[in-house]
């Protein structure tokens, strides 16, 4: 029964094993389309968690319902972008630093994986501590990412962590810009 629940792991399961940054369980994340869906809807809760400290962050500053939506929409998509930019990221430097096996698709699995950290978004909503968990969870998925690079690609932790930093800071840099562009619009409509 055990190796079962390995082979099919669940949604609470994934979850535990990617925060852990547990690293056989990401260099045993095959391309199967269970896991291709608990991959996409670990960054789905990613995005809604995102999404819901931002809401409640625009409601406390009082934005409109047009804002409100707005911000929403434009911070969840902005979430899944980033997962699709940054496989796309470590894909292309991964085939210019070594003769990669995976494919693109191999590595949304475990990229999605390493967003688990991000599901706890919604933590940014405790007052003055909001900014610092964003960072420890950005860092935490960094982390995640790191591991299931150098699990997927069979690579040293030097070159993994490299392959990963280069499209992070884009990535943080992209959430940053939305958070502002949401403020601007609260002040815009206010």
């Amino acid at each position: 029964m055990s190796s079962n629940k390995k082979s099919r792991p669940s949604l609470c399961s994934t979850l535990r094993y990617a925060l852990a940054l547990d690293s056989n369980f990401y260099e045993n994340a095959r391309n199967t389309k269970r896991n291709r869906i608990l991959a996409l809807s670990i960054v789905i809760l990613a995005a809604v968690s995102h999404a819901i400290g931002s809401g409640v962050i625009l409601l406390i500053n009082r934005a409109t319902v047009f804002v409100l939506l707005t911000g929403l929409l434009i911070d969840a998509i902005a979430i899944v972008a980033g997962y699709y930019f940054w496989t796309f990221t470590i894909w292309k430097i991964g085939q210019w630093l070594k003769a990669i096996d995976p494919t693109y698709n191999d590595l949304l699995i475990p990229t999605g994986f390493a967003y688990a950290p991000q599901v706890l978004n919604f933590l940014t909503l405790i007052p003055l501590l909001g900014r610092p968990i964003e960072l420890i969870l950005a860092v935490w998925s960094l982390l995640a990412i790191i591991v299931a690079v150098r699990q997927g690609l069979d690579i040293t932790t030097q070159r993994a962590a490299f392959i990963c930093l280069v499209g992070w800071p884009l990535i943080q840099i992209a959430i940053g810009s939305v958070q502002v562009l949401e403020q601007q619009l609260v002040r815009w409509t206010s």
